[in-house]
C-alpha cells in the first residue's frame, strides 16, 4: 500500500470521526433541550388574574420610562375591545381589552348586559337587575390598557374578538416622561372608576381558538 493510499485512508476515517461527533453533539442537545422544555414551569393562569409584587428595574420604551410595579398573568373572557389612535395613550396602548373572569367569563351572565368602550373606559348596564351583584362584576371584569412589548404581541392581540378566551403575561406598571406626565396602572380588582384600569405591559398574548 503506498503512502499516498494512507494518507487518503487517514484523512477518510478522519472525517467519518468527526461527523460521527457532530451527530452525537447534535442529539445530545435535542435531549437536554427536550428535558428543559418538559420541565419548565407551567404559566399561573387561575379562574382570576395573578399577579406578584416585583423589584424589576424600570426601562426605556418607545422613548417613555416604564416602572414595572407587578408580575401579571391573567386567562379571561374578552367582553369588549377597543382601538385607539390619537393621543399620547395611543402611541403606548393601541388596544383596550374589557376582560372577564369567573362567573362574568359565562355568557348566561355577561351576555345579558350591555358592554361598551370608550375614552379608555369600560361600562355595563342592565335592563331590569343585574345577573349577578354589582360588586361581582367589578371584581370580576375589568377594562385593560394594553401595551405590546413586540409587534407579535400586538397582533396577537388584534386577533382578540368578543366572546374568545385569551392569555396574556406580562406587568402591570407605571409609565412616565420627564415633563410630567404620568400613566400608572392600579393594583387591585375591586376598584372601579376613574383610575381603576389595569396598565399592562404585555409580553405574551395568545387568543384561544
Amino acid at each position: 500500500m503506498t503512502l499516498s493510499t494512507l494518507f487518503k485512508i487517514a484523512i477518510a476515517l478522519a472525517v467519518a470521526f468527526f461527523a460521527i461527533e457532530k451527530l452525537r453533539v447534535h442529539q445530545a442537545d435535542k435531549r437536554l433541550q427536550g428535558h428543559a422544555v418538559a420541565s419548565a414551569p407551567a404559566q399561573p393562569f387561575t379562574d382570576s388574574p395573578v399577579q406578584t409584587a416585583t423589584q424589576d428595574a424600570s426601562f426605556v420604551f418607545n422613548r417613555y420610562q416604564v416602572r414595572p410595579l407587578a408580575t401579571f398573568a391573567v386567562r379571561a373572557r374578552v367582553l369588549s375591545r377597543e382601538d385607539y389612535s390619537l393621543g399620547k395613550e395611543a402611541e403606548l396602548s393601541p388596544i383596550d381589552l374589557a376582560l372577564g373572569w369567573k362567573r362574568m367569563a359565562e355568557p348566561a351572565v355577561y351576555e345579558p348586559l350591555n358592554i361598551s368602550q370608550g375614552g379608555r373606559w369600560y361600562r355595563y348596564s342592565w335592563r331590569d337587575q343585574p345577573p349577578i351583584a354589582v360588586q361581582e362584576i367589578i371584581e370580576s371584569s375589568a377594562n385593560m390598557h394594553m401595551i405590546p412589548a413586540t409587534p407579535a404581541v400586538e397582533r396577537a392581540l388584534r386577533k382578540a374578538r368578543k366572546g374568545a378566551f385569551i392569555r396574556i403575561t406580562g406587568k402591570l406598571v407605571e409609565v412616565s416622561q420627564p415633563n410630567g406626565w404620568r400613566w400608572t396602572s392600579s393594583l387591585t380588582r375591586s376598584d372601579s372608576g376613574a383610575n381603576s384600569c389595569e396598565l399592562v405591559f404585555v409580553e405574551s398574548a395568545l387568543v384561544e381558538n
